[in-house]
């Protein structure tokens, strides 16, 4: 018997809600909205209003930000995603070293060079370009600093 497994990359982040609307507006993802659920445990007294903030135009968890693929299904109560996600977390550690682990964006034919330059414009830096012999691609950072590629 075959098993769909549905995933989830979880990233260290100083920033969640920034690092999760980087994110959705570069993949063309959904910043979740976890808001009616953070909303009732509060109204309920299950949580304390200091593991909550404000992004993105609600209430939502302080530590914790996703962004998920619009067409993938999601949680209605609680917001999550259960199909393609980047679930940020906040770490008191800054990124240190060379990531173990990076997604690849891909662009359309012959649009390199805007999905590049849209990036940066969404806070990413271009590191270096490579042409090699496989391909060309442009390494890049996230704000946060975290490599990814784009061809």
């Amino acid at each position: 018997m075959t098993q769909t497994l549905s995933w989830k990359l979880v990233i260290d982040s100083a920033d969640p809600h920034a690092q999760a609307g980087f994110w959705a507006a570069a993949l063309g993802y959904l910043v979740e909205d976890n808001s009616p659920l953070v909303e009732q445990l509060l109204a309920a007294g299950a949580v304390p209003e200091a593991i909550t903030t404000h992004a993105h135009g609600r209430r939502a968890w302080l530590d914790l930000a996703a962004a998920r693929h619009p067409d993938d299904p999601y949680d209605e109560v609680s917001g999550t995603g259960q199909g393609r996600r980047l679930l940020f977390q906040r770490v008191p550690e800054p990124k240190t070293v060379k990531n173990r682990l990076h997604i690849d964006v891909h662009s359309a034919p012959g649009q390199r060079d805007a999905e590049e330059e849209r990036l940066v414009g969404l806070g990413a830096r271009a590191l270096r370009t490579y042409d090699e012999q496989g391909g060309s691609w442009v390494l890049m950072a996230d704000p946060e600093g975290n490599e990814f590629c784009l061809s």
